[in-house]
């Protein structure tokens, strides 16, 4: 008897087991095949007993009982026959069936130990990741935490030598001060003379710059104003004041430089301004300012002198002219025209400074921020460089490489 656990295919010699529903459909073909056997047998009959009643009618009437009975027995033995094949056939199938239907139970035990297995396995190694997972992060945490003992201790020790830097500084600093302080007030002066002397040469490049020489009697800075053609418009003087408290005899003073320089305008620039002025302004025909505040009253007062030397230069209604630009320099408008630019300038000053102040803290915040995301992200990197090891990539920029 043929195993039929496994059926090969004729033509690629494959071996596979039968399924339930390929047993019951050769189950079924069996049953349509016996009974198609059946089927042609009794048709066989039927066709062989009109062939042999045909020839009973051939032959004589003598011999018709005897071929009869020998027709019948010999169709009574043929359907034995067949009968006895098919019986053993389906026996023989059934046994086939049986022992596919044990192997297939045989394998479907063995499948469902193997994913028992399988599963516990899983299990087994998920466990054992889980610790070894958790190991890591115990050991980095570890380590984290040491490195940030060894570097708070470092930091801490840095400051104390900045904290003891600066007091050191501090010292220096205040004593220098103290030395400064009685240095003489000649040299704060002179410095801001300097400062004055070359804002007015980098502001106005087509004008005079002249420097009265020290233990000469007059104004310590005259510029010769000039236009755009070279010609020479005013001359303006400037005394340079660097003191803790204002003096009104620098206006008198600075009245007799005017006339003995026949200068057009004076203007003193001094850190402290007199009480009677919270800005800069005329007081008693002389123009009074800051350091800071110079270079835009400069700039109108320039401006001024420029259009008064046209205006002589025009013959027409030469003394009506001088007159009205004589008015309007000396005049309230000019003054508050020249406060409202000098105050819009400061404005775009303070403005500008705010502004960068801002920027500068809004610099600092995202470079605290993008430093918190650099560092969570090396962290993460790390834990799981650990648990999978080499199958994570590098990546430079968390190694440490350039």
């Amino acid at each position: 008897m043929s195993d039929v656990s496994h059926i090969k295919c004729p033509n690629c010699q494959h071996e596979f087991a039968p399924s339930d529903a390929y047993k019951e459909q050769m189950a079924s073909e069996l049953r349509q095949q016996m009974q198609k056997w059946k089927q042609e047998a009794e048709d066989k009959f039927k066709k062989r007993e009109n062939e042999l009643n045909t020839q009973f009618q051939e032959t004589l009437l003598k011999n018709q009982k005897e071929q009869e009975e020998q027709l019948r027995k010999r169709i009574a033995s043929d359907f034995e026959i067949q009968l006895k094949l098919l019986s053993e056939k389906n026996n023989e199938n059934e046994e086939k069936l049986k022992a596919a239907r044990k192997k297939e139970e045989d394998f479907l035990r063995k499948e469902q130990e193997l994913k028992n297995k399988e599963e516990e396995l899983n299990l087994t190694i998920q466990k054992t990741l889980i610790a070894e997972r958790d190991k890591i992060v115990e050991q980095v945490r570890k380590n984290e935490a040491e490195r940030l003992a060894i570097k708070e201790t470092e930091q801490q020790n840095r400051i104390k030598e900045l904290e003891t830097q600066l007091d050191a500084q501090k010292k220096l600093a205040e004593e220098m001060k103290r030395k400064a302080d009685q240095g003489s007030m000649q040299l704060q002066g002179e410095a801001q003379e300097l400062a004055l002397e070359e804002l007015l040469r980098s502001a106005f490049p087509f004008d005079a710059i002249e420097e009265v020489p020290k233990g000469k009697l007059g104004a310590d800075c005259i510029q010769l104003v000039r236009n755009s053609f070279a010609t020479e418009c005013g001359k303006i003087i400037y005394e340079s004041k660097r003191t803790k408290a204002f003096a009104n005899e620098w206006i008198e003073k600075l009245k007799t430089d005017m006339r003995m320089a026949q200068a057009d305008v004076a203007v003193i620039v001094t850190e402290v301004l007199p009480r009677d002025m919270t800005q800069f302004g005329m007081k008693d025909g002389i123009w009074i300012c800051r350091f800071s505040e110079v270079k835009p009253l400069v700039f109108l007062l320039r401006d001024s002198l420029v259009k008064i030397q046209a205006a002589t230069a025009s013959q027409e209604n030469k003394g009506e002219k001088m007159q009205m630009l004589y008015n309007y320099l000396t005049g309230n408008e000019f003054k508050q025209q020249i406060e409202a630019i000098v105050e819009g300038f400061v404005s775009m000053k303070d403005a500008i400074t705010k502004e960068r102040n801002q920027m500068n803290k809004l610099w600092a915040e995202r470079e605290k921020q993008l430093d918190k995301v650099l560092l969570n992200t090396t962290h993460l990197y790390g834990s799981v460089k650990g648990i999978a090891g080499n199958a994570v990539g590098d990546i430079q920029l968390l190694e440490g490489g350039e």
